[in-house]
């Protein structure tokens, strides 16, 4: 039986995403404990603060030593938190005098949080190169598309003319942008938690920073100006991110669960799925899969946000709370770009069928771009007056717009061509090179 959609094994290929949760099981969880506590006795040794013989073989233990999550269970239930139990079993696998050794002069949450972003870091590589991907695949449909003309709608009416290019362009801009945050934020991301009981490693002495900076160079890590247990924005900020990720994707997804709906067909996203009882059906399973878990990340952003609010150096319920979230929202996040990256460069763009949904409106989506025409001629009011005066008999005769302007005005009109929609997209195939560009660019610089 499972709790989680995420970890289980009838719905898992909807919602997990094997490659992240590898990251964050609890074998995943041991070894980057264990690693953590591998370098620190290196960085010990190395300012003399233990034996370098202690520290080569904490270190040749910890490499190969894997112990059973669920031998440490009833201990980590005890303590609130894994590390005592793995330290006491580390210990014991160790045995001697080097045991002593072990775990010298930090705290739990120093190695639960080093660990924690020791795996954010896989995390994160993961997450952008999928998001890097999805650009480039974005930036062919932009591409390919920047003079399919479809209808633009607003609040899920027909407005004017655009282009399926420039709609792909609104779903890659901010994927762009938030690939950009994540990479400004990861120094601060990637950084040790080292502190000790309360946050000024007194049990180390003397020696205290120059064991602080052997530890971020064995582990690759950033410092910090001070220990940060109970300072967590920078996590609530990574998990905002997640969050504009999930929601960027969620857009896209949402705009194509309405242009799949039967009415409109304009679009085809992914496989689709079936019915068991409506065989014609062809259900937008992943385009319906990046909505469900946008909203999935915007309701967890509130409640690790409260995860900021510790008591003094430390505490428990806020800390376990992050347990809780950050793992799922980054499954979330590597589930949806998953989806996304199967579902995008097979889009199935069905020009013909935005051609005859252009034409539903009779002409009325140009109303606008004949009515700006014609107050080059006859003012702005008297412009207002013609075409909605057109509309009506548009409306009365069941006619075209631009067939019934013609017989209230004689001005001098080119009426065929500006009864064509892909002559009143504006701006459509410049947006859609600058985002591109941008783009590209953004690619190459990272």
């Amino acid at each position: 039986m499972t709790i989680s959609p995420f970890d289980s094994s009838l719905l898992g290929n909807l919602f997990a995403d094997a490659e992240i949760a590898a990251l964050f099981d609890d074998d995943a969880q041991i070894a980057s404990m264990l690693l953590f506590e591998s370098a620190l006795a290196s960085a010990q040794a190395r300012a003399g603060v233990i034996p370098q013989a202690s520290a080569n073989r904490i270190a040749d233990v910890c490499r190969e030593f894997r112990p059973d999550p669920a031998s440490l269970a009833a201990a980590t239930a005890s303590a609130g938190v894994p590390v005592p139990a793995l330290v006491k079993a580390l210990k014991a696998e160790i045995g001697g005098d080097d045991a002593r050794y072990v775990h010298f002069g930090v705290t739990s949450q120093d190695v639960v949080d080093t660990g924690l972003v020791l795996r954010l870091r896989d995390a994160v590589a993961v997450l952008r190169r999928r998001s890097r991907k999805l650009i480039k695949s974005l930036i062919k449909q932009a591409e390919q598309h920047r003079a399919t003309v479809m209808i633009g709608r607003t609040r899920s009416q027909q407005a004017v003319p655009t282009t399926f290019g420039l709609k792909a362009a609104g779903w890659l801009a901010p994927l762009v942008r938030i690939d950009h945050r994540i990479d400004t934020l990861c120094p601060g991301l990637f950084r040790l938690s080292f502190g000790g009981a309360a946050g000024t490693l007194a049990s180390i002495g003397a020696k205290a920073f120059e064991v602080e900076s052997n530890l971020t160079d064995e582990l690759e890590l950033e410092p910090t100006d001070m220990p940060w247990h109970s300072q967590r924005d920078v996590l609530v900020d990574f998990a905002a991110q997640l969050t504009a990720l999930t929601g960027a994707l969620g857009k896209m997804g949402q705009d194509l669960v309405l242009l799949a709906q039967s009415e409109i067909a304009e679009v085809q996203p992914g496989k689709g799925g079936g019915s068991s009882t409506m065989p014609h059906k062809s259900n937008p399973v992943q385009a319906e899969m990046l909505v469900t878990l946008a909203r999935f990340n915007a309701g967890q952003l509130g409640t690790i946000a409260q995860s900021q609010i510790h008591e003094h150096e430390r505490s428990g319920s806020s800390w376990l709370l992050e347990w809780l979230i950050l793992p799922q929202m980054i499954m979330a996040a590597g589930a949806a770009l998953a989806q996304a990256l199967d579902m995008v460069p097979d889009l199935k763009i069905n020009a013909d069928r935005m051609k005859e949904n252009l034409e539903l409106s009779h002409g009325a989506m140009l109303a606008e771009a004949a009515t700006f025409t014609l107050a080059d001629h006859v003012g702005r009011d008297a412009a207002d007056k013609l075409v909605k005066d057109g509309l009506a008999q548009s409306a009365a005769h069941n006619s075209n717009l631009f067939d019934e302007l013609p017989k209230l005005t004689d001005v001098a009109v080119d009426w065929a061509r500006l009864r064509d929609p892909a002559n009143y997209v504006g701006q459509a195939d410049a947006y859609v090179e600058r985002v591109v560009t941008n783009a590209r660019r953004a690619l190459k610089e990272n």
